[in-house]
This record gives C-alpha cells, sequence and structure tokens, in this order.
C-alpha cells in the first residue's frame, strides 16, 4: 500500500453564474489529496493520513475518497473546520488564497502506527508548512526513514509561508528522508534561483534519492538516477485549467514504479532506462487528462 499524508481541502474555481455574475464553485483538493484519489482510481492500493473535518467540507472529501477506492481508516477527524483555498488563474496558471488557521488539517498532532503493508509514504504541499501538522509529518518520515519508502513533491505554496528559513531547512529534512523526489522548476527557483536542475538531482541523488524527476511545465519533464537521464515531452491537449496537474503526474510516476513492482529500494537505485520511460510516459498521461477538465479530476483506469 502506498499511504498518503498531508491535507486534504476544499479549492473554490472561479466560474460564472448563468447571467454572468462571477462566482466560486467548491471542488476536493488538496495536493496529497489529490495523489490518494488519482492511484485509487488508476487501481493502487492507497490510503491516507491527514485530519478530515466534520463539516459539510469534510464529508464532501470523505465521500470522493471512498468513491476513489481511497482507504481512509487512518484519518483523523475532527470538529475543526475544512482548509479553504480561493483560486484565481494568470495566464492558465493558479494562485492560491487560503483559509487554513486552526484548520482539521492543520492542527493534528499525532502520528498512527502503521501495518506492514505500507511500503511507501508520500509526503509534500502545505502540510510541511505549519504546526503541529507539519512536524507531526516531518516526525512520521524520519520514524519511517530506512523502513519504508518515502517519496516527496514539495509543492511549494509562498503565500502560505511566514518563517522561510524555517520551512527550507524542513524541505532540507524532507529531501534527506525521501527516495523519489519530485519537483517542479518553479519549485527549485522559489528555493535556489541560482541552482541548476541537474546539480539539484545529483545532489539529492548524493544524499540518498533513487530517483529525482523534475517537471517543467510545458517542456515536459527529466527523470535522474545515480546512472540514467531521460527527458519526456509534454502531451499536447485543450486545457481546461491546470490545478492538479502536478499531482496527477506524480500519481502515474508512482502507480507505473508499483505496477512494475519497482517500489523498493534495490531495484529503484538500479531502475532500467526503459522503465524510465513508461513511468513519464504514464505520468504525462495521467497529468494531461487532468488538466483537460475543470478541477482537480483526475482519470480513472479505465480512461487511459
Amino acid at each position: 500500500m502506498i499511504l498518503c499524508c498531508g491535507e486534504a481541502l476544499i479549492d473554490f474555481m472561479p466560474v460564472e453564474t448563468v447571467d454572468g455574475a462571477p462566482a466560486f464553485q467548491p471542488f476536493n483538493g488538496g495536493s496529497i489529496y489529490n495523489v490518494a484519489i488519482a492511484l485509487g482510481r488508476l487501481g493502487i492500493n492507497v490510503g491516507f493520513f491527514g485530519g478530515l473535518s466534520k463539516d459539510l467540507f469534510g464529508d464532501m472529501l470523505a465521500s470522493e475518497l471512498a468513491k476513489s477506492r481511497v482507504d481512509a481508516s487512518l484519518a483523523i477527524l475532527g470538529n475543526k473546520s475544512t482548509t479553504l483555498a480561493f483560486v484565481e488563474f494568470s495566464d492558465g496558471q493558479p494562485t492560491y488564497a487560503f483559509v487554513d488557521e486552526g484548520s482539521a488539517g492543520r492542527m493534528i498532532n499525532a502520528s498512527p502506527q502503521l501495518t506492514d503493508d505500507i511500503n511507501l509514504l508520500h509526503f509534500g504541499s502545505i502540510s510541511l508548512i505549519s504546526d503541529p501538522a507539519a512536524s507531526v509529518f516531518e516526525n512520521l518520515a524520519a520514524r519511517e526513514n530506512g523502513h519504508r519508502l518515502i517519496s516527496i513533491d514539495p509543492n511549494i505554496r509562498p503565500s502560505l509561508i511566514d518563517d522561510v528559513d524555517t520551512y527550507r531547512a524542513r524541505l532540507q529534512r524532507m529531501f534527506s528522508f525521501a527516495d523519489i523526489i519530485k519537483i517542479s522548476d518553479e519549485d527549485l527557483e522559489w528555493l535556489n534561483s541560482t541552482q541548476k536542475p541537474e546539480d539539484f538531482a545529483h545532489a539529492q541523488l548524493k544524499s540518498g534519492a533513487s530517483l529525482v524527476v523534475v517537471t517543467r511545465g510545458k517542456e515536459g519533464a527529466t527523470a535522474y538516477t545515480k546512472a540514467h537521464k531521460f527527458e519526456q515531452a509534454i502531451e499536447k491537449i485543450d486545457i481546461a485549467d491546470t490545478v492538479g496537474a502536478g499531482d496527477a503526474f506524480m500519481a502515474g510516476l508512482l502507480a507505473s514504479l508499483n505496477e512494475h513492482k519497482l517500489l523498493t529500494r534495490e531495484k529503484l537505485t538500479n531502475v532500467e532506462p526503459t522503465f524510465l520511460k513508461i513511468a513519464l510516459e504514464k505520468a504525462s498521461h495521467v497529468a494531461a487528462i487532468t488538466v483537460s477538465r475543470k478541477g482537480a479530476n483526475p482519470p480513472w483506469k479505465s480512461e487511459l
């Protein structure tokens, strides 16, 4: 099983009412939640660990987890509110305004004991910004480091980060735990504007990662291992919006590695270029379908 550890929230997307007035429509979201949903729809045995509210938005999130075949038994249910994210677009790219103070996801303060069938933990995004939840997720990764595979996609949201130095330091520690790192060129630019993607990848591989994937939006993606480098062009498709594109890519990548039984440290370290190609092609295809429709709405396996 893959366990996705992090936030679940509601994205409010800009729409127009029937009479042309501006409005916002709610969609289930959150980077880690999106990855879990996509993996479940792709037929992967997946679970979700994070805070879920008992409010009406929490019910929406929990219902979709169940429909998408995600095991939510480790989720922490509470009476605090669901995190809300209001989305605007500029040149097709989303910007976010969050309502997160004291939310159900942000205020979790304990991590679960894990069963032996969980072989990979996935982390990232806004759940690593604010305590107490951020420390809970970091401590879980530290505890399980060396016992289970760790993957991370930082999916940075600068508007939520008050203490930049603390956050950067936490990300560096999370990278040190990770076997698989997926990161966008925009996130790399924010972390270190002078570091080239290949230099970042080689530094992480030297520190213990087995696979680093750098995504570059319309320019595709590049995968790095200690022995190989492979580039994947993006699939051409009509874009509805780009919300959840990176999460869908991450899910497609993990799903492909899982399907080819490569989610062990030894096999990841020695993965062949053929399987890198297959994994990146699937990741790109899952992302392409997702951006062709509104909101973070990843495809089912039957749609591929």
